[in-house]
């Protein structure tokens, strides 16, 4: 089972958009995927159309807002065929002040631990990280050994990611694991000199990892409303095209695929 984070330091990069998108379509390719929305706005669930009753704070605390126990398993909701989803939300910060409290020696590795499939049921586990560093994005990648970081190709790009940088190399020292495999740049715009610009960049410094980058495509924008991935909403959408890009890449452990336009 592959464990990615897709994560960065910034919000408004497309970190959930990406996240939602590559799940469904990994599932659409026969891969059994668990989605984990760690951020408290819970926007996975919105972004599917669906509303469970449950999520990650009741998978890990093992009990109810009300305090009566359940099993994790209820807390696991069918999304899709072949993808489930941990919801987020609110009581994810009840979630981080429970963590807060459990043993020092434990306190960063409680999801790694939890989340522990039974063997062959899922081939990947992909969380959606919130931007910032918290006891919950530290258990996060802990939990993870590959790192997906979008980058939005808008404003100043490379100041979150070498802010990120720094989140990643401390999380190392504790997951000599975890890899940065994959740099997703997002919101393209090839009218604009700045996109450009900033994809130099990354090309001169994340070559190996650079993904396709998703162009700046309102189709995309337009499917969380509908509660539908891009691939649902507008299959032959230039988003859907650059997002079976990023699926066919991660299939292929980071192999560069042609570039699709």
């Amino acid at each position: 089972m592959r464990k990615m984070a897709v994560a960065m330091a910034k919000g408004g990069v497309g970190k959930t958009t990406t996240a939602v998108n590559l799940a469904h379509g990994l599932a659409s390719r026969g891969q059994r995927v668990l989605l984990v929305d760690c951020d408290t706005q819970g926007q996975v669930a919105r972004f599917l159309g669906v509303k469970p009753s449950w999520g990650l704070y009741e998978f890990i605390t093992e009990r109810r807002p009300d305090g009566k126990a359940m099993s994790r398993n209820d807390a696991v909701f069918p999304a899709r065929e072949n993808l489930w989803i941990l919801d987020g939300g609110i009581r994810l910060v009840e979630l981080k002040n429970w963590l807060g409290e459990q043993p020092r020696q434990m306190r960063q590795t409680v999801l790694a631990h939890k989340l522990v499939p039974r063997q062959g049921a899922l081939d990947f586990l992909i969380f959606d990280c919130a931007p910032g560093w918290d006891v919950l994005s530290v258990n996060i990648l802990m939990a993870a050994d590959e790192v997906l970081c979008p980058v939005a190709l808008q404003g100043p790009a490379l100041q979150g990611l070498k802010t990120f940088f720094r989140y990643l190399q401390s999380a190392q020292k504790l997951n000599p694991d975890l890899r940065l495999n994959y740099v997703l740049p997002t919101m393209y715009d090839r009218r604009t000199r700045h996109s450009q610009d900033v994809f130099e960049q990354l090309k001169k410094y994340f070559n190996r990892q650079l993904c396709n980058p998703i162009n700046y495509n309102v189709r995309l924008c337009e499917a969380p409303a509908h509660g539908k991935s891009i691939f649902e909403y507008a299959a032959s959408a230039r988003g859907a095209r650059d997002y079976r890009n990023l699926v066919e890449r991660i299939l292929n452990h980071g192999h560069r695929q042609e570039r699709h336009t």
